[in-house]
């Protein structure tokens, strides 16, 4: 049972994944219902990491990210373990309403949940994006590039998306620049990301466009 008093700091975090969209259109839900749960979405592997499904152990990554005021700052702020295991249902839920949703990401050569990178396509998004985080202690050394290039390449050769984009904070600098380096562009573009947030819609690379960059065949 919810209690009272988790309700307000909760709908924050909720509002950053789920935000309220006032500059586009709402538009209907698509998917292919509860069916995507039965068929999770296949791995990923790169140079360094593997994207794959969740698992129940990994909640304890998603738990320290959203422990950590940094990095939370930029998806809803804080939250405590109870809050955090909501957020981590809203992300397998993604799996069951959209057949898609965030990937686990982890480091191949530890074996350790990092952080999660993905499709994302929740009610209230102006668009279908690739969204990122990861543990502070493993920014800075290329992993999340790694892993957006990766997720922008499986979303537009298995998904068939035709365009995404990355909703990012105005004052992330750190994550604007790894959007830069996946070849996304900014063009002025914006939405309420949160009360009190304004989001940049940085737009990636065209599938021909992406391929042409990373080299990557038909």
């Amino acid at each position: 049972m919810a209690h009272r008093e988790d309700f307000p700091a909760c709908r924050a975090a909720a509002l950053a994944v789920f935000p309220v969209c006032r500059a586009f259109p709402a538009r209907k839900s698509e998917g292919p219902g509860v069916s995507g749960f039965l068929t999770p979405s296949p791995d990923i592997e790169t140079e360094r990491l593997r994207l794959r499904g969740w698992r129940e152990s990994d909640f304890e990554t998603i738990a320290a990210i959203y422990a950590d005021p940094d990095t939370a700052a930029y998806i809803g702020g804080v939250q405590d373990r109870r809050q955090s295991w909501r957020i981590f249902a809203a992300m397998l839920g993604h799996q069951s309403l959209r057949g898609y949703t965030f990937y686990a990401v982890e480091r191949k050569d530890t074996g350790e949940t990092i952080g999660w990178c993905g499709p994302w396509y929740p009610e209230g998004r102006p668009e279908p994006e690739i969204g990122y985080s990861l543990l502070k202690a493993h920014q800075g050394h290329g992993f999340a590039l790694e892993a957006v290039t990766a997720a922008v390449r499986d979303s537009y050769d298995r998904l068939g998306w035709e365009t995404a984009i990355s909703a990012i904070a105005e004052d992330n600098a750190a994550s604007q620049k790894i959007a830069k380096q996946a070849g996304a562009t900014w063009n002025g573009e914006t939405f309420s990301l949160m009360p009190g947030h304004t989001g940049q819609i940085w737009r990636h690379l065209s599938p021909a466009q992406f391929r042409e960059r990373f080299n990557v065949a038909a």
